[in-house]
């Protein structure tokens, strides 16, 4: 039966259809909305829901579907405005209606099922509503007083972010989505626009707050400030002028809740989670809450097992949407990384920033479009962006997949012996335009662990050359890179299966790095290397590039990541040095620089060399985004070719934000701000990911790890799968017979999460 007595505290649409659906599947429950303001009071103009929430709505409540499709206003098309040029996307789908008219609706469906709605009323407070109902649902907004108040329950985290919006409308229907970029004096503002009846459209000015002061809007009143961006955007809506309602210059506000429940008390919507408008969740998400809370309530057989279910169903959506969110905050945020871009580039960018849409998923909705942007990028005919060859010096790479470095912990006295044989054999016959080794360490104390390969040794050039030989030879057209690097004090530890980063029980060599500081507790505190000490090691450095030379490899990495001996320079909470190696960033690059100018003296010429770095170090006080530019333009202008752009592992304390493609916007900036190639690594999973992203401009090559280890042909069966069979990927002859795609069986759409019927 479930929870018979009912408070909703807040009547936007979330708390709304919560409380209809919950009323719609047991009548004689007594539920109650609570609204501060008036029924027609609200912020705001329109909403755009999606296909995917409205088929939940037409599972769950029929009527409430019907009277949305009623009101709806559909396009297809969104159009970029960049410098005087318009691209417009087709096929997106979208459907709006009035956010008054969406309450409306919901406040006439509430009453004909019995809901009680009191609007100008505060509501009592969760507690002292708790205490006599059975449910309390707490949809009280950004702002909500309910998570504030059991705030040591809920444990709220807010961000506020970087630019300032206004939420404004103008007396027309936009026949698209417009984003409309403006560069002023005062720098970059943007135009989001959108239709939500036949003669309104929904406007959105944001800029950075930075701009914003510089033009002046913090002294402005609201109707001076819409008046001053009907101006700046006065092309875009065609002279007209533009309206607010309630309006107010904002930051939006991330609000993220590690529990959703307290008691019998719930959060939905705005007041559990956030996303940010550009990727129009807000109202989708409050919506899609009421159906998962109404559904887990019917299905459960107590209240705390349906909020757990709720919770537990809910969360990992949100998660996503939210890093979606962030994603397309950010690229807002950064605009002005992209301007250069081409127009059309621009436009495919923009259109992809948040992950949601994609290379592959764009191409069905307007393959015109996106051929066009291939075009414009140089894609040979007929083949995906991630098949257009990338040149390094003299080294040109068929295509942009790298085989990323993999520690294997296989190696015998540093050794690499068939298995690694097997390993990188295997996947440089996979297709990928460059192999990469795992860490290949300059010295015996330079290893991570007893199982870690080395050249310091000629047995161990002679083992890495039959390598390389195999690969040159099966696999034509492959390129083979070694990573060369020091442990510093990450070394002296039990293989990765045994026990990652601990120390070995016996047998332990002693450790060097920046400062005499353990990785983590109990960790070996390893030796400060004196300045006169700096010398042997870069010598080692030298003598490993030698080796690897004439053992063949196409490309050298000098690791200056992950908390290794040359990261644990760069980075300040590694780097307590009082000398001219610690301190500033300027001095503590100082001896990874001498390390790449002492192997790039002895490095082919002809042969390109890349740096890894870790662009932030997930934790206070650590190696930014802001450093991690500076470190790439530094090691750019000492030769470097590109920069593998990974992160984290310095400290063992970090926090890293794990997620799709999550440390890719590290390397997007490097590149878009500095110009220097960047290699991006970090989730990337699907072959869409990397068209995406490399068609966008945000990386140049990407590097996958796991998903070479699931399937060490991973390159060959992304063009199969693409039906792409041109030079940027080959199979060899052996193999031919499998380059079709196996048949496989069909799989259904899910139902929708709620039916309830007519």
């Amino acid at each position: 039966m479930g929870p018979l007595r009912v408070a909703v505290i807040g009547g936007g649409p979330g708390g709304l259809y919560a409380a209809a659906l919950l009323k719609r599947l047991d009548p004689s429950r007594d539920i109650t909305v609570w609204e501060r303001n008036a029924p027609d009071d609200t912020f705001g103009f329109g909403v755009v829901l999606s296909d995917e929430t409205l088929g939940g709505i037409e599972g769950a409540d029929p009527v409430v579907h019907a009277a949305l499709q009623a009101e709806f206003v559909r396009w297809d098309d969104i159009d970029v405005v960049h410098r005087g040029t318009r691209h417009t996307s087709g096929g997106h789908g979208f459907a709006a209606l009035g956010r008054r008219r969406l309450l409306e609706i919901l406040h006439e469906r509430c009453r004909q099922l019995g809901v009680n709605l009191r609007f100008r009323s505060e509501a009592p407070s969760a507690a002292d509503l708790a205490r006599d109902h059975d449910l309390v649902v707490a949809a009280d907004g950004v702002h909500s007083a309910t998570r504030e108040a059991h705030a040591d329950t809920f444990r709220p985290r807010v961000e506020e972010h970087r630019c300032r919006y206004i939420w404004l409308a103008a007396d027309f229907a936009f026949d698209a989505f417009r984003f409309e970029i403006a560069e002023t004096e005062h720098g970059v503002m943007q135009l989001h626009g959108y239709p939500y009846t036949g003669g309104d459209s929904t406007v959105i000015v944001e800029m950075r707050e930075e701009v914003w002061r510089a033009a002046g809007f913090d002294e402005l009143d609201v109707s001076e400030s819409v008046e001053r961006c009907a101006k700046i955007f006065t092309e875009a809506l065609g002279g007209r002028g533009l309206r607010s309602n309630n309006s107010a210059w904002t930051a939006f506000r991330t609000v993220v809740n590690e529990k959703w429940s307290h008691g019998n008390v719930v959060l939905v919507g705005d007041a559990a989670h956030t996303a940010h408008f550009s990727i129009g969740s807000g109202t989708k998400l409050a919506v899609e809450d009421a159906l998962a809370l109404a559904a887990c309530l019917q299905e459960q057989p107590t209240t705390a097992e349906a909020l757990a279910a709720y919770e537990a169903e809910r969360r990992p959506v949100v998660a996503s949407t939210q890093r979606a969110a962030r994603a397309s905050l950010e690229w807002f945020e950064n605009i002005g990384l992209y301007l250069d871009q081409p127009a059309r580039q621009f436009a495919f960018n923009l259109l992809t920033r948040s992950r949601r849409v994609t290379h592959d998923n764009l191409r069905l909705r307007d393959p015109h479009f996106t051929e066009a942007v291939e075009r414009d990028f140089g894609c040979p005919p007929g083949a995906p962006p991630m098949f257009t060859p990338l040149r390094l010096r003299d080294l040109t790479l068929r295509n942009r997949v790298v085989v990323s470095p993999m520690d294997m912990y296989s190696a015998r006295a540093g050794v690499p012996g068939d298995f690694h044989l097997v390993h990188l054999g295997a996947r440089a016959l996979g297709g990928a335009g460059l192999v990469m080794t795992e860490m290949v360490c300059v010295s015996p104390e330079g290893r991570i662990t007893p199982g870690c390969t080395g050249l310091y040794t000629t047995e161990q050039a002679t083992a890495w050359r039959r390598i390389t030989e195999f690969a040159h030879t099966q696999a034509p057209g492959t390129a083979v890179g070694v990573q060369l690097g020091h442990s510093g004090r990450k070394g002296s530890t039990k293989l990765m299966w045994e026990g990652i980063d601990e120390p070995l029980p016996d047998g332990n060599w002693p450790l060097v790095a920046a400062s005499p500081l353990p990785y983590k507790p109990g960790s070996q505190t390893p030796h400060e290397l004196a300045t006169g000490e700096l010398a042997n090691v870069r010598e080692q450095f030298t003598s490993a590039a030698l080796r690897a030379a004439d053992a063949g490899f196409d490309l050298l990495e000098l690791h200056c990541a992950h908390g290794y001996l040359l990261s644990g320079f760069l980075s300040p909470l590694s780097n307590h040095r009082t000398d001219a190696y610690g301190g500033s960033l300027t001095n503590r690059l100082r001896f990874p620089l001498e390390v790449f100018d002492a192997v790039r003296d002895v490095w082919p010429g002809d042969r390109p060399m890349t740096v890894r770095i870790s662009a932030t170090d997930w934790a206070e006080g650590g190696t930014d985004a802001h450093d991690a530019v500076e470190i790439a333009r530094a090691f750019a202008a000492h030769g470097a070719d590109a920069i593998d752009v990974s992160t984290g592992q310095v400290v063992a304390d970090e926090k890293p934000a794990y997620g799709r493609s999550y440390q890719v916007p590290f390397a997007d900036r490097i590149r878009n701000e500095t110009g220097i190639p960047v290699i991006s690594v970090g989730a990337i999973s699907s072959w869409d990911d990397v068209n995406s992203l490399i068609l966008a401009g945000r990386t140049d090559l990407c590097a996958l790890a796991r998903p070479h280890l699931y399937d060490p042909h991973w390159t060959l069966h992304a063009a199969a799968e693409q039906g792409y069979a041109g030079p940027g990927v080959a199979w060899p002859k052996p193999y031919e017979a499998g380059s079709r795609p196996p048949q496989t069986g069909r799989s259904d759409a899910p139902k929708p999460r709620l039916t309830l019927g007519g």
